[in-house]
């Protein structure tokens, strides 16, 4: 049987929400994200690869404004009201102890040894591998219609002992408010660079 291969691209309708016309948001309309919506999004990120398939990112989805209020604490000022006012706001923290899932998560090998005994191998790629399922967490929820607003300022140390005081091994690494994004609390885009500014091709 001849192997049937893909050539298929996204429409520029598609393209344009995730990319070319999609934004980060300052402020939200008043209108619900569900868990629904939040688990869709998971779905979709937790199929993007990582090395070994780790899947080392570990995600607190702040919905109610207990923990949305609790959130925006440790936020800078600016970005205070930009958590509290959504209505979803995602911790992307990372376990520095994701080997210990990979005799299930990477049956091929035994993965797990190439990371005991090596701290700073397992931060490393806990960080670069969280870091993707982030970006993979933006792209599925621009996907599925919600607008995205990523943040790093905030206090990680704070927020790590906070949300993730019962895992001694999870760490906070950035946040992102998750909604239905108000064009009037953007600003106009910034510059993005040409091709041949930062790219060769070898």
């Amino acid at each position: 049987m001849t192997e049937q291969f893909h050539d298929t691209t996204l429409s520029d309708q598609a393209l344009d929400q995730i990319f070319r016309e999609a934004r980060s948001y300052n402020g939200w309309h008043d209108k619900e994200v569900s868990e629904g919506q939040i688990k869709a999004i998971y779905e979709l990120l937790k199929m993007g690869p990582t090395s070994a398939n780790q899947q080392p990112g570990r995600f607190i989805w702040c919905k109610s404004q207990d923990a949305k209020d609790r959130l925006a604490g440790h936020a800078d000022e600016g970005n205070k009201e930009k958590v509290k006012t959504a209505p979803v706001c995602v911790i992307i923290g990372y376990d520095t102890e994701f080997h210990d899932q990979l005799p299930w998560l990477f049956p091929h090998a035994d993965a797990k040894s190439w990371f005991e005994g090596d701290k700073e191998k397992r931060q490393t790629n806990a960080f670069r591998n969280s870091a993707l399922q982030g970006a993979y967490l933006m792209i599925a929820a621009r996907a599925l219609g919600l607008d995205c607003g990523p943040m790093s300022g905030v206090d990680l140390d704070a927020v790590t002992k906070d949300f993730f005081a019962d895992e001694p091994n999870y760490k906070a690494d950035w946040i992102c408010s998750i909604g239905y994004g108000d064009k009037s609390t953007i600003f106009e885009r910034s510059p993005r660079p040409d091709f041949d500014k930062f790219n060769s091709i070898a």
